[in-house]
C-alpha cells in the first residue's frame, strides 16, 4: 500500500483553503448541516452496519452508535462552528522597531492535519466542521469498526464540497487497514500535525511511533474528590451526573475520593449510582460503609488494578482519604491529567486543590461532564489535549492555528 499521492493531494489542496472567503467556509458549513439533516436514514442505514459487527456489551459500542437525535445534536453543532468568529488572520501581537520595521504576528493555519481515531463515527463531522473553518486540510484515519458509517459521512462531505466549488481532496478518509496508519505516522513533508482519539494504547502507539508531531488528546481517568466540607444534597447529583451521565466518555467519572469523615454519607451518594447499576470497587472503609445498603452483586472490594483505570463503562472505584493532602497524592499519582474535580465548601481547601491539581480541567463543585468543547462554547473540539505544549484541554477552532510573523520596511539592510 503507498499512499503518497493521496497525501500529495490532500497537501495540494490545502493550500487552495487561505483564498477562500470566510462567507464560503460558513455557507459550506451550512449546507453540510442541511446535508447531514437530509441523509440521517442513510448514515443511520451503513451505521447499522458497523454496528452489527460489535458487541453490544463492548464500551466502545456506545460511541459507534448513531441516532436521528445525535446525528440532529453533530448537525446543531456544525452550524455553531459556522457562527463563529474565524481563528485565521487575528493579529496577535503588533509593533515597531527603532529601525522602523513594523512587525506583525498573526495567525495561520496548522496546514494538514491528521486525526487517528476509535469507533466514533461523529468525529467526522466535527474534525472537518472545525478543520474547514480554521483553514486546515485533514487526512483522516478511522478504525475498521467505524468504516461504513465514515464511508457515508465522507461522500456527504465530498458532495458539499463539489457543490460549493471546493477541492474535496481537503479530506481524505484512509483505508480502514492498519498499513495506512503507518504511512499516515510516516507521512513527514504532506502532514504537519497528527491527533490520536482513542484509547491509552492508540495514543501510545501514535506517539512511540510517529514521525510526524504529535499532540496527545489523552484517555480520561477522571476523579472526583467528596470533601470534609461537602455539601451532601450538591456533591450527590454531581457524582450521579459525572458517572452515570454517558459512561463512554473521556469525562465520565472513574473514581471517587472520599474524605473518611464523610463515609456516613456515602450511602445517600450511592444511592443514585445504584438505580443506575452501578458496579463499584471500594476499598474497604468504603466497601464497610455500603455494605448492607448498595446490591451485594454490584459491589466488590477494589484492588490495585481499580485505580488509574479509564473504565468507559458502569463501573467506578472507590478511595477513602484521611486529608485533602491524601486526596491530591492519590490523584497525582493516578491521574490522566484530563479532568479532576473536587466537592467542597472551603474556600481554602478549594483554592488549594485548584491551585495544586495538574490537569487540563479542574472543576470545583460541578461535574467534570462540561469538558467538552461544545459545553466550553467553542462549537466542537477535535480532542481533549492532556499535554501542555502548544494546545490543553478542548482544542477547538483557536487550538487549530499557529501563526506566521510579517514584517514590513522600506528599504532596511543589516549591518
Amino acid at each position: 500500500m503507498t499512499l503518497t499521492s493521496t497525501f500529495e493531494k490532500t497537501r495540494e489542496a490545502s493550500r487552495a483553503l487561505s483564498l477562500l472567503s470566510e462567507e464560503k467556509i460558513n455557507r459550506t458549513l451550512e449546507d453540510l448541516a442541511d446535508a447531514t439533516v437530509a441523509n440521517i436514514p442513510a448514515i443511520l442505514e451503513e451505521n447499522q452496519k458497523d454496528l452489527d459487527r460489535m458487541d453490544p456489551k463492548d464500551p466502545k459500542y456506545d460511541r459507534l452508535k448513531l441516532t436521528h437525535e445525535r446525528i440532529e445534536a453533530i448537525a446543531a453543532d456544525i452550524r455553531k462552528v459556522a457562527q463563529l468568529p474565524s481563528p485565521v488572520g487575528r493579529t496577535l501581537e503588533k509593533k515597531q522597531l527603532e529601525n522602523g520595521l513594523a512587525l506583525k504576528k498573526v495567525s495561520v493555519p496548522i496546514g494538514v492535519i491528521g486525526i487517528i481515531y476509535e469507533s466514533r463515527p461523529n468525529v467526522t463531522f466535527d474534525v472537518f466542521s472545525l478543520c474547514l473553518k480554521s483553514g486546515n486540510a485533514l487526512v483522516l484515519k478511522g478504525s475498521s469498526d467505524a468504516h461504513a458509517s465514515n464511508l457515508a459521512i465522507e461522500k456527504i462531505i465530498h458532495q458539499v464540497l463539489e457543490q460549493n466549488s471546493i477541492n474535496p481532496h481537503i479530506v481524505t478518509l484512509l483505508p480502514a487497514e492498519r498499513e495506512a496508519t503507518k504511512e499516515l505516522l510516516d507521512a513527514v513533508g504532506y502532514v504537519d500535525l497528527i491527533i490520536p482519539r482513542g484509547s491509552q494504547g492508540l495514543i501510545d502507539f501514535v506517539r512511540d511511533n510517529s514521525r510526524v508531531p504529535v499532540i496527545e488528546t489523552g484517555a480520561g481517568i477522571v476523579h472526583t474528590y467528596f470533601d470534609v466540607s461537602a455539601d451532601l444534597e450538591k456533591g450527590a447529583e454531581i457524582i450521579a451526573n459525572a458517572k452515570t451521565r454517558r459512561v463512554s466518555v473521556c469525562n465520565a467519572l472513574d473514581c471517587l475520593v472520599i474524605h473518611e469523615q464523610r463515609l456516613d454519607d456515602l450511602k445517600t451518594i450511592a444511592s443514585k449510582l445504584a438505580e443506575k447499576a452501578t458496579k463499584i470497587y471500594a476499598d474497604k472503609p468504603s466497601l464497610d460503609a455500603l455494605k448492607g445498603s448498595y446490591p451485594s452483586e454490584l459491589l466488590a472490594p477494589a484492588e490495585e488494578e481499580h485505580y488509574g483505570t479509564e473504565f468507559l463503562s458502569m463501573t467506578m472505584s472507590i478511595k477513602t482519604v484521611s486529608s485533602l493532602e491524601q486526596a491530591l497524592d492519590h490523584i497525582a499519582q493516578h491521574s490522566s491529567k484530563h479532568s479532576e474535580a473536587i466537592i467542597a465548601e472551603d474556600e481554602e481547601t478549594l483554592d488549594l486543590f485548584l491551585r495544586s491539581v495538574d490537569a487540563a480541567a479542574v472543576y470545583a463543585n460541578t461535574s467534570t461532564a462540561f469538558t467538552d468543547g461544545a459545553q466550553f462554547g467553542m462549537g466542537a473540539e477535535i480532542g481533549i489535549s492532556t499535554q501542555k505544549l502548544h494546545a490543553r484541554g478542548p482544542m477547538a477552532l483557536n487550538e487549530l492555528t499557529s501563526y506566521k510573523w510579517i514584517i514590513r520596511g522600506n528599504g532596511q539592510t543589516r549591518a
